[in-house]
C-alpha cells in the first residue's frame, strides 16, 4: 500500500472515531504531491542560484512542515551580506529541525575562514552539534584572552585527531609547536599516526617540522610509498639514521597489510637496523596483519611482542587469534588487559565468560553472564543460552497498545511530517537525520507510538529505528517487523528455506526499505547485485528479467530467495556461512574456515571484514527473534551457528563462482 493510502486510511480513522476540528487543523488541507513538487523544485533553484525562483516557491511553501529548509535555502545564498539580523533571526528559534544547527555550524565556518570573530562569537556557544573544525575556530578566538590555555587544549585537539587534516587549526597548532607545547615526540607520533593511516600527504607537511636529525628522507619516503619490497630490498641503509629507519618502518608495514610472508622475509633483512623496542613494535603489526589473515602463526608473533602497547585493534585481534587456536588462556588473558572501555564492550564480555568457563572458574564465568543474557542482543542470547535459558526466553511476544490518539497526535508533529514528508521524496539521508531529531527525549512509550506511525507511512527502517530505542517497553513486532509477508510464500516455497532466517538476513540487509540502494549498488528488499541478478535469473529462466525490475517486490524476493538457496546449498546447509556468503562472496567464506573445526560462534568473530562480522552475527541474532515472533519450533542460538568444518574436509560442495 503507498504512502498516499496510508495517510488516507489514516485520515478514515480520525473521522470515524470523530476527533475534534482542533486536532484535524494541526494537519495542513494542503495537496502533499504539490508540496513535494514545489519542494524539489526550490532544492534544485538553490542548487543552481536562482534566487527569484527560490522566492516564489518560498511563499508557497511558508505554511508546510518543510519551510525551516527553504528558509535555510535562502538564508544561505545571502550568508555574504553584511547584515546578519535575518540569519540571527533564524538561529533564535526553537530548534525543532536538525536543519537549523546544520546551518549554524555552516555559517559558523563561514564566519572562522573570513576572521570574523564576533559574528562567530555571538553563535558559537548555542552550537549544538560541533566538530574539530570549529573546536580550531573556537580556540583562534580564544587566543586573544588566554594563550596558554588555548595551546595546552590545541595539543589535545593534535592527538585526537591525528589521522585527520583539520586547516582551521593550523594557526594554533604552529603557535603550539613553536612554543614547544606540541613537542617533537607529539610531532613524530602524529606523523607515524598518518603513514599507519596512509596518510602520507598529510604526513610529508609535517616533516619539514621535526628536527634535523629526526627528519625523515623524502625521497626514501616516495620510494617506499611506490613499491615498498623493492625499497627495502635495494636501499644501503645507513647506521643510525633514525629518519631512513622510520621509512623502512612504514614500508614494513605496508607491506605487512599486503602479504605477511613477505613482510616477514624483508624483515629478516633489516631486522639489525632497529633497537629492541622497535622489533616489538614491527612484531605487534604483523601479528596483527596475520591474525586478520587467520594466519596461525599470529600469536607466536604477538608473543614476540613482549610489552609493546597494543592499540584497541591490535588487542582484539590478538583475543581472535587465540579464539581460532581454542587457547583460552590466551583469550582471557588478551581481553584481561584491554581498557575498562574495551572490556565493557558486550563482544568481549561475553568471550572472557566463555574462556573463564573453559579455564573451569565458573562462578566468575557466571557473574559476567548473568548481567549480559538480559540484553537483547547476540551475545544476550548466546550469555542466556550458556545459563540453560531456553531460546528466545527473554523475547517478548505480545503487541504493545498504542491509543489511536497518542498515534495522530504524534502523526501531527512537525518533525514526524517533515520526516515522511523527506522519506516520501526519496531524501532519506535528510528524512534519517529529521527522524533522529524528533526522537530526542522521548519515553519508550513514545518510542513505540513514533515506531507505530514509521510503519503505518511504511517508513519500516524508521519504524525499526525508534522500537529500537526502547529502554524498558518493549514491542519485538515493532523492532522485528515481517512486511510482504504474503508475497514471500511462494518463493519460500520454491527453495525450501526457513522463512525466519530469510527475515533475519533481509532486515539486516534493507530494513525492508524497497528502493534501498548501497554504495556498490547492492538494490532492493534482499540487496541484490545487478549482476547477480541477472545470473540468478537466468538460473530460474525469468527471461523476462531487465535491470529496471530489481526493485519490484515480487522480482527482488524471487532472485534473492533464489541466492540464498544457492549459497545455502553450497556450504552444507550452514546458515553462518551462507550470511557470510551472501554478504562477502561464496570464495571469501570458504577462506575463513579454520585448519581445524571451528565453533560457528568462532567462525563468525574471527571474520576479518568488520561489516560482515558484525552482519553475520546480527543475521543470525535476527532469525532467532523471528522464529520465536513466528511461533516456530527454535533451536538455540548455539545450535543454529553450528560447527564449521576445517579447510581440509571435502563433505563441502563446492560450486564454481559464476558471478
Amino acid at each position: 500500500m503507498s504512502c498516499v493510502l496510508s495517510f488516507r486510511a489514516f485520515l478514515s480513522d480520525v473521522y470515524s472515531m470523530k476527533f475534534s476540528l482542533l486536532f484535524l487543523l494541526l494537519w495542513p488541507a494542503v495537496s502533499w504531491a504539490d508540496t513535494e513538487a514545489d519542494f524539489m523544485s526550490a532544492r534544485e533553484a538553490f542548487r543552481v542560484g536562482d534566487s527569484v525562483r527560490l522566492a516564489n516557491l518560498s511563499a508557497k511553501l511558508k505554511q508546510t512542515p518543510l519551510e525551516p529548509y527553504v528558509t535555510y535555502y535562502q538564508l544561505r545564498m545571502r550568508w555574504d551580506e553584511a547584515d546578519i539580523a535575518p540569519i540571527q533571526k533564524y538561529f533564535a528559534r526553537e530548534a525543532t529541525s536538525p536543519v537549523i544547527d546544520q546551518f549554524r555550524a555552516e555559517w559558523l565556518k563561514h564566519m572562522g575562514k573570513q576572521q570574523r570573530w564576533d559574528a562567530f562569537a555571538s553563535e558559537y556557544a548555542n552550537l549544538i552539534n560541533g566538530d574539530a573544525e570549529l573546536t580550531c575556530y573556537a580556540l583562534q578566538l580564544q587566543r586573544k584572552t588566554n594563550e596558554a590555555a588555548v595551546l595546552r587544549a590545541a595539543r589535545e585537539v593534535w592527538l585526537a585527531s591525528a589521522a585527520a587534516p583539520v586547516e582551521s587549526c593550523s594557526s594554533v597548532f604552529d603557535a603550539a609547536l613553536n612554543a614547544q607545547v606540541i613537542t617533537p615526540q607529539d610531532l613524530m607520533q602524529r606523523i607515524r599516526t598518518l603513514l599507519e593511516a596512509g596518510n602520507v600527504t598529510q604526513a610529508k607537511k609535517l616533516i619539514p617540522k621535526l628536527p634535523d636529525e629526526q627528519r625523515l628522507p623524502l625521497a626514501d619516503l616516495d620510494a617506499a610509498v611506490k613499491n615498498p619490497q623493492r625499497y627495502l630490498s635495494q636501499t644501503l641503509f645507513k647506521a643510525n639514521d633514525s629518519g631512513q629507519r622510520s621509512v623502512a618502518m612504514f614500508a614494513l608495514q605496508r607491506l605487512a597489510r599486503q602479504s605477511v610472508e613477505i613482510a616477514q622475509a624483508q624483515y629478516g633483512g633489516v631486522a639489525s637496523l632497529f633497537p629492541e623496542n622497535e622489533q616489538r613494535y614491527f612484531y605487534a603489526w604483523l601479528a596483527h596483519a596475520a591474525a586478520r589473515e587467520q594466519d596461525a602463526r599470529a600469536l607466536k608473533w604477538y608473543w614476540a611482542a613482549g610489552d609493546t602497547a597494543l592499540t584497541d585493534a591490535q588487542i582484539a585481534w590478538r583475543a581472535r587469534a587465540a579464539l581460532r587456536a581454542y587457547n583460552w588462556h590466551e583469550v582471557w588473558e588478551s581481553i584481561s588487559t584491554m581498557t575498562p572501555q574495551q572490556q565493557s564492550e558486550g563482544t568481549w564480555r561475553y568471550w572472557k565468560a566463555r574462556a573463564l568457563k573453559e579455564l573451569g572458574r565458573k562462578e566468575e564465568a557466571t557473574a559476567l553472564f548473568v548481567p549480559l543474557a538480559r540484553e537483547y542482543n547476540y551475545y544476550g542470547q548466546l550469555a542466556a543460552e550458556e545459563l540453560g535459558a531456553k531460546p528466545g526466553a527473554s523475547i517478548v511476544t505480545t503487541r504493545f497498545q498504542a491509543d489511536e490518539k497518542e498515534v495522530a497526535a504524534m502523526q501531527a508533529r512537525p518533525a514526524i511530517q517533515r520526516t515522511v514528508l523527506l522519506y516520501r521524496m526519496g531524501l532519506r539521508t535528510e528524512a534519517a537525520k529529521e527522524w533522529d531529531w524528533a526522537l530526542r527525549g522521548l519515553s519508550d512509550r513514545e518510542l513505540l507510538v513514533a515506531s507505530i506511525v514509521a510503519q503505518r507511512n511504511e517508513m519500516h527502517d524508521r519504524s525499526i529505528n525508534a522500537a529500537n530505542r526502547t529502554v524498558e517497553l518493549h514491542d519485538f513486532n515493532l523492532r522485528y517487523p515481517a512486511p510482504y509477508r504474503e508475497a514471500m510464500q511462494a518463493p519460500l516455497k520454491e527453495h525450501a528455506l526457513e522463512e525466519a532466517w530469510v527475515y533475519g538476513l533481509m532486515r539486516q540487509e534493507s530494513r525492508f526499505t524497497q528502493n534501498a540502494k548501497s554504495t556498490v549498488g547492492a538494490a532492493g528488499l534482499m540487496q541484490i547485485m545487478p549482476e547477480t541478478a541477472q545470473w540468478a535469473a537466468r538460473r530460474i529462466g525469468m527471461k523476462s528479467y531487465r535491470k529496471a525490475l530489481i526493485h519490484d517486490t515480487d522480482v527482488n524476493l524471487r532472485l534473492g530467495t533464489y541466492y540464498m538457496k544457492n549459497v545455502y546449498s553450497q556450504f552444507g546447509d550452514n546458515p553462518v556461512m551462507a550470511s557470510a556468503a551472501y554478504n562477502a562472496g561464496p570464495s571469501r567464506a570458504r577462506k575463513w574456515r579454520g585448519n581445524i573445526a571451528l565453533e560457528g560462534a568462532i567462525y563468525a568473530e574471527t571474520i576479518p571484514f568488520d561489516e560482515t562480522r558484525d552482519y553475520v552475527k546480527k543475521v543470525m541474532s535476527n532469525t532467532l527473534i523471528y522464529a520465536k515472533l513466528f511461533g516456530q519450533t527454535t533451536a538455540s542460538l548455539k545450535q543454529r551457528m553450528g560447527m564449521i568444518s576445517p579447510k581440509s574436509s571435502n563433505n563441502q560442495q563446492v560450486v564454481n563462482d559464476e558471478i
